[in-house]
C-alpha cells in the first residue's frame, strides 16, 4: 500500500469539514437542485446568536432556512439531500434536509434558543429523515437501518467522545459510516486514553481518509494532526504537533 504524502494530507486536511462553530469555514456552499445557491454564516461569539451558524440563501442572508448550534457538521448526502450530523446524549444523531423544501426564518426566533435548549438544529421544515447510531457500540462493524435520503453516501468519518471505563481505555473513537452499505465501523482510538491526554481540553475535531494509502488522518485539537496506521485504532505518527 502507498505511503501517505504529508503534504498531501495537509493539504486534505484543510478541506476537511470540523464542527460548529469553530470550524465553519469548511462548511461548504453549495448549489440545490433548483440552482438557488445557498452560504453559511457565523453570527460571532456574544450576544443572543452567540456561536449560531445558519443557511441561507445567498442573496438572503439574514432570512435563514436551517441553524446549527455546536458540534454540529453539514455534509453532502446527494446532489439533492443535505446532511447533518452531531453528537445527541449518547448516540450520534444524523438528519436529511432538501434544501429546496427549507422554509426561511427570522433570526429572532432563535434568539437565545440554544443556549436555552439541548437543541443543536433548528429547522421550522421538518428533517425528511432523522435516525441515530449509539455510542455504546463496541469495536467492529455493526448494521444500521439508514433512510433513502441518506443512503447514496458511501463513507462519513465521525470522530466521537467514547466511554472509557478506566485511564487506559479509548476516550474517543471514530465511527466509520457506509450508509449505501447500512454498515457502521468502530475504530476505539487506542492511542487517545486519559492517562495520556487531557480529555475534554483535547480531542480530536475532525479526521478523514486518505484516498491513495485509504489511511485515516486527522486533528486533534490541542495536540496536532495524526495519522493513523492502517487499522485505523493506533496511532502510526504525528503529521504536525500544536
Amino acid at each position: 500500500m502507498q505511503a501517505p504524502n504529508l503534504a498531501s494530507l495537509r493539504q486534505q486536511l484543510e478541506r476537511v469539514v470540523g464542527p460548529a462553530p469553530w470550524y465553519w469555514k469548511t462548511f461548504p456552499a453549495f448549489r440545490s437542485v433548483s440552482g438557488q445557491r445557498f452560504v453559511w454564516t457565523h453570527h460571532g461569539e456574544q450576544g443572543p446568536l452567540g456561536y449560531v451558524v445558519t443557511l441561507a440563501l445567498e442573496q438572503e442572508p439574514n432570512r435563514p432556512r436551517l441553524a446549527l448550534n455546536t458540534y454540529c457538521r453539514p455534509f453532502s448526502a446527494s446532489e439533492q439531500y443535505l446532511g447533518v450530523w452531531c453528537p445527541e446524549g449518547r448516540s450520534i444523531r444524523l438528519t436529511g434536509f432538501d434544501p429546496d423544501q427549507l422554509k426561511a426564518f427570522d433570526l429572532a426566533e432563535i434568539a437565545g434558543w440554544f443556549k436555552q435548549s439541548s437543541d443543536r438544529i433548528y429547522s421550522t421544515t421538518p428533517p425528511l429523515s432523522d435516525f441515530e447510531v449509539p455510542l455504546t457500540l463496541g469495536g467492529g462493524t455493526h448494521k444500521i437501518d439508514v433512510p433513502p435520503e441518506l443512503a447514496l453516501v458511501d463513507e462519513l468519518i465521525v470522530p466521537t467522545s467514547y466511554k472509557a471505563m478506566s485511564n487506559d481505555d479509548p476516550a474517543f473513537a471514530i465511527f466509520v459510516l457506509y450508509l449505501r452499505a447500512g454498515l457502521v465501523e468502530v475504530l476505539p482510538q487506542k492511542w487517545f486514553t486519559a492517562a495520556q491526554y487531557q480529555v475534554g481540553k483535547q480531542w480530536i475535531s475532525r479526521a478523514a481518509r486518505d484516498l491513495k494509502s485509504h489511511r485515516i488522518f486527522g486533528e486533534c485539537f490541542g495536540a496536532g494532526t495524526f495519522l493513523l496506521e492502517d487499522d485505523g485504532c493506533r496511532l502510526a505518527g504525528w503529521i504536525d504537533r500544536t
